[in-house]
């Protein structure tokens, strides 16, 4: 079992990450995988994958880093501003 909340912190200290929200979803091979949802500070313009998975592999164990990392330019929210994590899963 993973918690994203761990994954999302070990991601929040890389200094490009703006915010993020850690879900799983379903994979025929992993069962769940781990995807985030990185929105980029506006002067992390060359932020990328490759760096981001680089980085999460420095703070967390192997099998915690996201398989899947997607760049968004903002999170969904409700009308009291959570991320709507549902909606990112489902999308």
């Amino acid at each position: 079992l993973v918690a994203s909340r761990e994954v999302e912190d070990a991601l929040y200290t890389h200094p490009g990450v703006a915010e993020v929200a850690v879900v799983g979803v379903p994979d025929e091979k992993w069962v769940e995988k781990i995807v985030a949802f990185v929105v980029r500070r506006p002067e992390a313009t060359d932020l990328d994958v490759e760096t981001l998975t680089a980085h999460a592999r420095t703070q967390v164990a192997a099998f915690k880093v996201p398989k899947r990392i997607e760049f968004l330019d903002d999170l969904p929210r409700n009308a009291s501003g959570k991320i709507l994590k549902r909606e990112l899963r489902d999308a």
